[in-house]
């Protein structure tokens, strides 16, 4: 049987998930950083603008296009950064599935992103309450954006090692509540995220 096809925009169809899926994680997010969610999720539907607004190369390494942006100023200082914060919790979000093989984890991610974010915030008056929120909820934004993934049906949580082990790295609270409603316990240690 095939599926209706719908006719709503990108946008339309983020805005619907994004805001359940802060609703079910009980994340209190501000609206411009709901909508700032939601934009990200149609920027990424074609990557490629977000790319040529920064002026960057579609695959570039994360960590190249970070450091080339504490290393620049102005406008192309903002540009990077904000792609950074961007990638970042795009990749430990939407595609967590891929972290699975990769040689960099969720907390790489997680630390990077909310730095990128952090270091907006507090670069650019007007912006602080958006980015500093961001930078300050990043895990918890990941996780919103995971829940979207999963409903699109692009991940799948039932590996239950992977997901511990994202838990474990991020110190996600909607992976610990996932792995209680499977009957694990999680206990904080030292090395986790928090």
């Amino acid at each position: 049987m095939s599926r209706p096809i719908r006719n709503e925009s990108p946008m339309e169809f983020f805005k619907q998930r994004v805001e359940r899926a802060l609703a079910n994680q009980h994340v209190d997010s501000s609206d411009d950083t709901t909508f700032y969610l939601i934009r990200l999720l149609d920027d990424f539907v074609r990557p490629h603008r977000l790319f040529s607004r920064a002026g960057v190369e579609p695959g570039q390494p994360l960590a190249e296009i970070f450091l080339d942006a504490v290393a620049s100023g102005g406008q192309r200082r903002f540009g990077l950064l904000k792609l950074s914060g961007d990638l970042a919790l795009f990749v430990c979000g939407f595609l967590s599935e891929s972290l699975n093989r990769s040689l960099a984890g969720s907390g790489y991610y997680v630390r990077l992103g909310g730095q990128a974010y952090g270091v907006l915030g507090s670069e650019h008056r007007l912006l602080r309450d958006l980015f500093g929120e961001l930078a300050e909820k990043f895990a918890a934004f990941a996780d919103v954006l995971c829940e979207v993934s999963e409903e699109c049906a692009l991940t799948d949580d039932r590996n239950l090692l992977r997901l511990y082990e994202r838990w474990r790295q991020t110190g996600s609270q909607r992976s610990a509540e996932m792995l209680r409603e499977r009957g694990i316990l999680v206990v904080p240690s030292s090395d986790a995220v928090h």
